[in-house]
């Protein structure tokens, strides 16, 4: 499928009323036409891995078709470079998380969660930490050792006051403490010392994820996959 027979098919899916709620919720600069995501993925499912489409659909700046790009981009073939230009490009959480599902089955996205998550700018950061939270669940063959420096870097930004930050962080610790047991009580440790912080955000940060962290269900769950490994990440 070429760019024009793209955006011709995500202008047939809109919804022009969704319009202003999504530029409430996402906050972004980038145009929107007012598709579902679930009518992107149905798309994104017809037109398989395409990288030229992906990069020309990106350039567009309409939200819907930078969510297709990260659909119909194959990991196998994006750079460092275009993960960084992409990046830079993040004005809105949806776009943003999206994706970041798509940079985390590439090499680069250890290193990536890492270095992002201390960068200023807000969706950069937050693509830092929705990383971080892309691994958590779907990186099943990474030790628990690879996580903790994670949960070194949401305790040095737990501070930050920036709404679509502190949610990021918040979903990165609650993913990685829904790991194991082992890395659920370094999850909570970290909770705790974000909480003696003091911040603002750092205190909401903290008492969201405990509450889910510490949950009953939570504790079940991951009692129930102590005794069998083969099980996934909690969700």
């Amino acid at each position: 499928m070429d760019l024009d027979s793209a955006l011709a098919a995500l202008r047939s899916l809109a919804k022009p009323g969704r319009i202003e709620g999504n530029r409430r919720v996402s906050a972004g600069n980038s145009l929107s036409l007012g598709v579902p995501v679930p009518e992107v993925r149905r798309l994104a499912k017809r037109i398989g891995h395409d990288h030229l489409l992906a990069e020309l659909l990106w350039q567009t700046r309409i939200s819907e078709a930078r969510q297709l790009a990260a659909m119909v981009e194959d990991p196998a073939l994006v750079t460092e470079a275009q993960m960084e230009r992409w990046a830079a490009d993040f004005d809105c959480w949806d776009v943003c998380d999206g994706v970041c599902w798509l940079f985390g089955e590439t090499p680069f996205a250890w290193r990536k969660a890492a270095e992002w998550a201390r960068r200023d700018e807000e969706f950069v950061r937050r693509a830092g930490f929705s990383l971080m939270a892309y691994l958590a669940l779907h990186d099943k063959n990474a030790p628990d050792a690879r996580f903790l420096p994670l949960l070194d870097l949401v305790r040095e930004q737990a501070g930050d006051s920036r709404n679509f930050v502190k949610k990021a962080v918040n979903w990165a610790l609650r993913q990685i403490g829904k790991r194991n047991l082992a890395l659920n009580a370094a999850a909570i440790a970290t909770a705790e010392a974000i909480r003696a912080g003091g911040t603002r955000s750092g205190r909401w940060v903290a008492a969201d994820a405990l509450r889910e962290l510490r949950g009953d269900a939570v504790q079940a769950r991951l009692r129930e996959r102590a005794d069998d490994p083969r099980r996934q990440p909690l969700r």
